[in-house]
């Protein structure tokens, strides 16, 4: 087994200028850890980060699910945490200050980095190869449907996952899509709601049958209600892919587009963390909600549990099953961390984020989802 530093960079490894990144772009260490950036707020010289594989040379697992086999070896996916605590366990020199925090955080310096994956860039350069394996004329043949039926450009769209990182498998790989910007989100749901209800498209709701689900963890969201609210996101499909004689799971994660991102690292200056509570909240704009974090400014109703909840103008959450979570005007129920930020502008927050308490934490419409 080679090490990963002796194996070929995928892409230019000589020192750079600050790059701008955004979420789901990634970033290799020399290494051969592979990270994601984590959405948009980060200082000037680097980015916050998942960590999402690593190359074999420096860490195995013994989860079936983990392996990953590409033209560079075999990597091995982090699942939850795992990613995070083993570079701040073992490579703690890829770690990022926090001023708003006042603490380190997983990160990467743009000048650090071995290679550099965009989304976007990466889908390009799939679909100009001249040799495409099934999974990748799958992947047109999907895209072509989109562009068809709802007008869309293949640069509205970026590749994650297997396929960004060259190390998908025709039989078993998933096609991980991002989609960018508020607008083209919004045009895509309403496009993926008519294929899901037309009976011969090859695109079904993969959440419209309950798809088997794992141990469940969550204290205060069921499998149901999960699946009730996975269902209306409209953004999970499968797809019915003749030449590959298979369903594909097909995902399509939103993103911003460039003149759509704000940075408000330099903005805040602490966040000072109050405790968790609890509240039934009013949600006044969902316009960010598919984004990550996910920001849903809100009206507080009613406190359950906690003090000082009822100036509280926003959640923010970094947990991926609540993306897309409620709607404009729905009532629901949040049960996170308090946190009064200061900076150019004083506001307090409800957040859900990766800490003690994880499974605790909740953020789901206590409503009628089918009216």
């Amino acid at each position: 087994m080679r090490p990963w530093s002796a194996i070929k960079a995928p892409c230019s490894s000589h020192p750079r200028p600050v790059m701008k990144l955004r979420d789901r772009d990634s970033m290799v260490t020399r290494e051969g850890i592979i990270m994601r950036v984590y959405g948009y707020d980060h200082p000037h010289d680097g980015y916050f980060c998942d960590v999402e594989y690593a190359h074999e040379s420096i860490y195995s697992s013994s989860d079936p699910r983990a392996l990953r086999q590409g033209k560079e070896g075999r990597f091995y996916k982090f699942y939850e945490d795992r990613g995070l605590r083993f570079v701040a366990e073992r490579y703690p020199h890829y770690m990022l200050e926090h001023r708003g925090l006042g603490k380190r955080l997983v990160g990467l310096r743009v000048k650090e980095a071995f290679a550099i994956r965009k989304a976007d860039d990466r889908l390009q350069e799939v679909l100009k190869a001249e040799e495409k394996d099934p999974l990748i004329k799958t992947l047109e043949e999907l895209l072509e449907l989109l562009e068809g039926q709802g007008g869309f450009k293949t640069s509205d769209f970026g590749v994650f996952g297997s396929i960004q990182h060259g190390f998908h498998h025709p039989q078993y790989s998933d096609l991980d899509l991002v989609v960018y910007g508020r607008r083209e989100l919004g045009r895509l749901q309403e496009l993926l709601g008519e294929l899901y209800r037309e009976p011969s498209s090859p695109l079904k709701n993969e959440f419209e049958v309950q798809p088997p689900i794992g141990k469940w963890r969550f204290i205060n969201y069921s499998p149901s209600e999960y699946i009730e609210h996975q269902r209306r996101k409209l953004i999970y499909a499968i797809y019915r892919a003749p030449r590959l004689n298979r369903l594909v799971k097909v995902e399509f994660e939103p993103v911003r587009r460039w003149e759509e991102v704000v940075n408000e690292y330099d903005d805040v200056y602490a966040i000072r963390p109050r405790g968790m509570v609890t509240a039934v909240v009013r949600v006044l704009r969902d316009d960010d909600a598919g984004f990550m974090p996910s920001i849903y400014p809100i009206e507080v109703e009613e406190v359950l549990e906690g003090e000082g909840v009822t100036d509280v103008e926003r959640v923010v959450s970094y947990v991926e099953e609540f993306r897309l979570q409620a709607f404009k005007d729905e009532k629901v129920l949040v049960k996170g961390w308090l946190e009064e930020v200061e900076g150019k502008r004083n506001f307090k927050q409800i957040t859900l984020t990766r800490k003690e308490r994880y499974y605790e934490q909740v953020l789901k419409v206590i409503e009628d989802l089918t009216q």
